[in-house]
C-alpha cells in the first residue's frame, strides 16, 4: 500500500521553482509592469495607478473630476455568492445602481466582480452563474487516496471551464474599455509561497492585449476561489532575470474575506493633496451572515477541525468589515454594508445546491428591488455620540 501511495505521489503534477524571495520585487507577469500590487508593503505603485485612473476618467469626461464616485467590495462566501448576485440584479431593477469607479473581489466575490464591474448588461450572465449551476459545474471529487497524494480533495477543471465560458474575448475587451475610462477592477489572491496578499489589476492585464492575458485573467479568478485543501492551487508563470518560475496562488480569503484598499493608504489625505474634492461611497457586499450560528458539534476530529475553520473564516469576515469601516471613516468615505440577515432560513445543504442558491438569490433580489436597507455601521457597533 505504501508503495502505491509513493507511486501516485511521484506522478503528481510537478511545478517550476518558486521565484527566490530576493527576486520578488523584480518578478513580472507577461511583462506587464502594473499587472498587480502587493498589499502589505508600500502603496506607491497603487497610488500611481489610482492617479493614472483619475486622469483617464477626467479625459473621458471632464465632469468626472468633481462627480461623486462609488466603490464596491464583494466578499468570499462560496455558494452564498448567490446573495451578492441577487442583490446586484435586484439593484438594477430598483433603478439606482451606480457605475462603480472601483470594484474589488475575493473568492466567490472575484467571480462576481467582473459582472458587477461591467454593469447591468451582464446581469443575465451573473444570474445564470449563481442560479443554474450544480456541483458538477464547479468541481469533481477525487478519491480519498488521490486526494491524499495530490494537492486537493477535488478537481476544479469544471469551474475553469465555467469561468472561461463567460470570461471570453468580448468580456475582456469590455473590461479593457472601462479601464481606459478610468475604472479599476482588482482581484485578491494569496501567494502561498510568500504568505502575502496579491492584488491583481485585471483592467491593466486586459488592456495590455498581451498573448496569454485572457488566460491569465481566468487563472487569477480561479486562484482567488481556490479554497486551500478543497480546491487545487493555481500555478502562475512569472519571469525574473530571464528565468521562468511558477508562483502558487490560492483563495484570497486565506488572508482576508474582503478588501477595499489598504488601510495604510490614506485616501482622504491623498485626494486633498491633489486638489480632488468629491463625495465617495463604499458599498460592501458580505456573502454570509455576520452573526454567529449555533451548531451541536460532534466530538470527533474532523467535526471539531471543520467547526474551528468555519469559526476562523466567520471571524475574519467580521474583522474585515470593521477594518474597512474604520478606514472609510478616517478618509471621509460613506459606508454602506449588505449581508445575509438572520431572517433568511438557512438550512443544511450540500455545497452549491441549486435550490439553496436560488432561494438566496431571490431573497436578495427582492430586497434590493424594493430598496435594500444598507447598514451605515457594522452590526453591533455604536458610534460615539
Amino acid at each position: 500500500m505504501l508503495g502505491a501511495v509513493s507511486g501516485l505521489a511521484a506522478c503528481a503534477e510537478a511545478r517550476l521553482p518558486a521565484p527566490p524571495e530576493t527576486a520578488v520585487a523584480d518578478v513580472r507577469v507577461l511583462g506587464i509592469p502594473n499587472a498587480r500590487f502587493w498589499l502589505d508593503r508600500g502603496n506607491e505603485a497603487l497610488i500611481e495607478e489610482a492617479v493614472q485612473a483619475e486622469a483617464r476618467a477626467v479625459a473621458a469626461d471632464p465632469a468626472a473630476r468633481t462627480a461623486p464616485v462609488s466603490f464596491l467590495a464583494v466578499s468570499g462566501g462560496g455558494d452564498k455568492g448567490a446573495f451578492g448576485a441577487g442583490l446586484l440584479c435586484g439593484w438594477t431593477e430598483a433603478g439606482n445602481r451606480p457605475a462603480f469607479r472601483l470594484v474589488t473581489g475575493v473568492s466567490t466575490g472575484a467571480l462576481i466582480a467582473p459582472f458587477a464591474y461591467l454593469g447591468p448588461s451582464r446581469d443575465a450572465d451573473l444570474r445564470a452563474v449563481y442560479t443554474q449551476v450544480s456541483p458538477d459545474d464547479i468541481y469533481s471529487a477525487r478519491s480519498m487516496l488521490a486526494a491524499v497524494t495530490s494537492d486537493a480533495m477535488s478537481d476544479t477543471t469544471p469551474l475553469f471551464r465555467l469561468i472561461s465560458k463567460h470570461v471570453d474575448d468580448p468580456m475582456v475587451a469590455d473590461i479593457a474599455r472601462e479601464y481606459g475610462r478610468g475604472r479599476l477592477l482588482l482581484i485578491g489572491t494569496t501567494n502561498i509561497d510568500l504568505q502575502r496578499p496579491v492584488l491583481w489589476n485585471i483592467g491593466a492585464i486586459a488592456a495590455s492585449s498581451k498573448p496569454g492575458s485572457v488566460d491569465l485573467i481566468r487563472k487569477v479568478l480561479l486562484a482567488s476561489a481556490a479554497i486551500p485543501g478543497a480546491f487545487p492551487p493555481v500555478l502562475i508563470d512569472v519571469e525574473s532575470g530571464g528565468r521562468t518560475y511558477q508562483e502558487m496562488h490560492v483563495d484570497g480569503g486565506a488572508i482576508g474575506q474582503m478588501f477595499l484598499y489598504p488601510p495604510s493608504l490614506n485616501l482622504g489625505e491623498e485626494t486633498r493633496r491633489r486638489g480632488i474634492h468629491r463625495q465617495r461611497t463604499a458599498y460592501l457586499i458580505r456573502n454570509d451572515r455576520l452573526d454567529p450560528r449555533w451548531a451541536d458539534t460532534n466530538r470527533q476530529f474532523l467535526s471539531i477541525a471543520q467547526r474551528a475553520i468555519d469559526t476562523m473564516i466567520h471571524s475574519s469576515g467580521v474583522n474585515d468589515v470593521y477594518r474597512i469601516y474604520a478606514t472609510t471613516q478616517r478618509d471621509g468615505v460613506a459606508f454602506r454594508l449588505a449581508y445575509i440577515g438572520s431572517d433568511f432560513p438557512e438550512s443544511q445543504h450540500a455545497p452549491f445546491d441549486r435550490a439553496f442558491m436560488n432561494a438566496l438569490f431571490n431573497d436578495a433580489y427582492e430586497k434590493a428591488r424594493n430598496g435594500y436597507p444598507w447598514a451605515t455601521v457594522p452590526p453591533g457597533f455604536r458610534p460615539a455620540g
